[in-house]
C-alpha cells in the first residue's frame, strides 16, 4: 500500500484535491472540516515530510509539511480580522455609511451609487465579509423608509464589494495568496490595479443603476428624511474610534511604504492588533476572529503542498504550456477567463491557492519550456479574474451567500437565477475591460 502511494504520488494527492473541492463546493459539510481532513490524510499516507531535507539524488530540497504552510497570509489575516473587529465596536464604520447617505439628501439613484462607492472603498482595505455586514442594517432600514424593494441595493453593494476588494492586496483573500507567492507589495496592486477596478466599479454601477431605475423612485417626504438622519449618538465609544482609526492608518501606512522598509504585510497588521489588543479584552476579540477561515487555509495549503511536492502542480503547468503553445497573451486571457468562471462555481480561495504554484512553475526560468515575457500579466490575470469572477453566482463569494441568507431570513429571497441575470453581466464587463486593460498594459 505504501509503496503504491508513494509510487503514484500526484495521482493520489490529486484525488484528494479533488475530493476536496467536490465536499467544498457542495457546502455539505463546513469547508475549514474538509481542509482539515484533507490535510490529515495527506500527512497520514505520508505525501509530505514531517521535516525538510535535502534530496541528494534530484538536487532539490524537499520541504516539510508546515514549510508548504504560508504564515504570512495566516497572520495577515489574523490581524487585520483583529483590528476590523475592534474598530468596528466603536462604531465609527455605521458613523461613515450614515454620514455618506446624508450627502445625497435622499435620491434613490444617488443613494444607491453613494452605497456602492462606499462598500467599494471599504472592501479595499477591511473583508467583504465585515463591509456588507455593516452595512446590510442600513440598507434595510433605508429601503423600509422608501417602502422599496431592499434586494437591488443589496445586490449592488454585494457586488460592488467583490469589485472593490480587487483594487488592494489586502481586499480579497485571493490577493493576500497572490501577493505573497509573487513578492508583490500593497502599492504595487493599488499601481495596477487600482485604475482598472475604478473604471469596472463605474461602468458596473451605472449599468446596474439603470437596470433598477423603475423602482428607484421616492417622494419628496421620504427624501427629507433620508436627508435629515440622525448620526450624533452612531459613536459609541469615542476613545476607540480615535484609537482604531490612528492605528489603521498607520497599518495601512505600513503597507504602502512596504518598499521602502521592505517589512512584510502581516508584520505591520500583527502590530496594530496587539497594541488594539492592550485596551481589550483579549478573550472576547478572539472569540469573534473567523478561525473556520484561517484553519480552511492551513488546511488548504498542506493538501496542495501535497499536490505540489508529488509533481501535481509541475504536470499543470506543462499541460497549459502546451495547450497555450508557450504563449504569454494567451496563457494571460485563458487565466483570467477561466479564474473568473470557475470562481463563480467555486470557491475564489482554493482556487487561487492551486493556481498560485502553477503560475510560479510556468514561469520559472529553470523549467525549459517556461513562458517568456512580462510574468506580470499572468498574475494580475488570476487577481482579476479570480476575484471578479466571486461576482458571477450567489455562491462565488462569501459576502454574497452572507446576503442571500441575511435578506432571506428577513423575507426578501435572493433567488440563484435573479442574482446570477445581473451577476454575470458584471462579471462579462469585468472581464472583458480586464481583457482590454491587461492586452495593451503588459501584452
Amino acid at each position: 500500500m505504501l509503496d503504491f502511494i508513494q509510487s503514484h504520488g500526484m495521482i493520489v494527492s490529486g484525488a484528494i484535491l479533488l475530493i476536496a473541492y467536490i465536499f467544498i463546493a457542495s457546502e455539505k459539510i463546513q469547508k475549514s472540516v474538509v481542509a482539515l481532513i484533507g490535510a490529515s490524510i495527506t500527512m497520514l499516507l505520508g505525501l509530505l515530510p514531517f521535516k525538510g531535507y535535502w534530496d541528494a539524488d534530484k538536487l532539490v530540497y524537499v520541504k516539510s509539511v508546515f514549510e508548504h504552510v504560508d504564515f504570512e497570509v495566516i497572520f495577515l489575516l489574523i490581524g487585520m480580522m483583529i483590528i476590523v473587529n475592534i474598530s468596528s465596536r466603536s462604531g465609527v464604520f455605521n458613523w461613515m455609511a450614515i454620514g455618506l447617505l446624508k450627502t445625497t439628501k435622499g435620491h434613490p439613484k444617488t443613494l444607491m451609487f453613494a452605497l456602492a462607492a462606499f462598500t467599494a472603498i471599504a472592501s479595499a482595505f477591511l473583508d467583504n465579509v465585515t463591509t456588507v455586514v455593516l452595512l446590510m442594517p442600513i440598507t434595510f432600514v433605508i429601503a423600509k423608509e422608501f417602502d422599496m424593494d431592499p434586494v437591488p441595493f443589496l445586490i449592488v453593494e454585494v457586488l460592488a464589494s467583490n469589485i472593490g476588494g480587487t483594487a488592494t492586496l489586502i481586499g480579497d483573500p485571493p490577493n493576500i495568496i497572490i501577493g505573497t507567492r509573487a513578492g508583490l507589495s500593497f502599492m504595487d496592486f493599488v499601481r495596477e490595479l487600482t485604475p482598472i477596478v475604478a473604471l469596472i466599479f463605474a461602468v458596473v454601477v451605472c449599468v446596474l443603476i439603470f437596470l433598477f431605475r423603475k423602482g428607484l423612485k421616492a417622494t419628496p417626504e421620504k427624501m427629507k428624511y433620508i436627508a435629515n438622519l440622525d448620526n450624533s449618538k452612531t459613536i459609541t465609544d469615542k476613545k476607540l474610534m480615535i484609537r482604531s482609526i490612528i492605528t489603521l492608518a498607520l497599518v495601512i501606512t505600513g503597507f504602502v511604504t512596504h518598499d521602502i522598509t521592505h517589512i512584510s504585510a502581516f508584520v505591520f497588521a500583527v502590530a496594530g492588533a496587539s497594541f488594539l489588543l492592550l485596551f481589550e479584552k483579549p478573550k472576547e476579540i478572539y472569540r469573534d476572529v473567523e478561525w473556520l477561515t484561517i484553519f480552511f487555509f492551513v488546511g488548504l495549503f498542506i493538501i496542495i503542498g501535497g499536490f505540489e511536492a508529488n509533481g501535481g502542480i509541475k504536470y499543470l503547468a506543462d499541460e497549459l504550456i502546451v495547450l497555450t503553445h508557450g504563449s504569454l497573451n494567451v496563457a494571460t486571457m485563458v487565466i483570467l477567463w477561466a479564474s473568473g468562471i470557475l470562481s463563480g462555481i467555486i470557491d475564489n480561495i482554493p482556487y487561487t491557492a492551486t493556481m498560485a504554484p502553477l503560475i510560479e512553475e510556468i514561469i520559472n526560468p529553470a523549467n525549459p519550456h517556461a513562458i517568456t515575457g512580462n510574468s506580470h500579466a499572468l498574475w494580475w490575470a488570476l487577481s482579476l479574474g479570480a476575484c471578479l469572477g466571486g461576482n458571477l453566482t450567489v455562491i462565488g463569494a462569501a459576502a454574497n451567500v452572507l446576503v442571500s441568507e441575511t435578506a432571506a431570513s428577513k423575507g426578501f429571497k435572493i433567488s440563484f437565477l435573479r442574482f446570477m441575470k445581473y451577476g454575470a453581466l458584471a462579471t462579462f464587463i469585468s472581464l472583458f475591460l480586464s481583457s482590454v486593460y491587461l492586452y495593451f498594459r503588459y501584452l
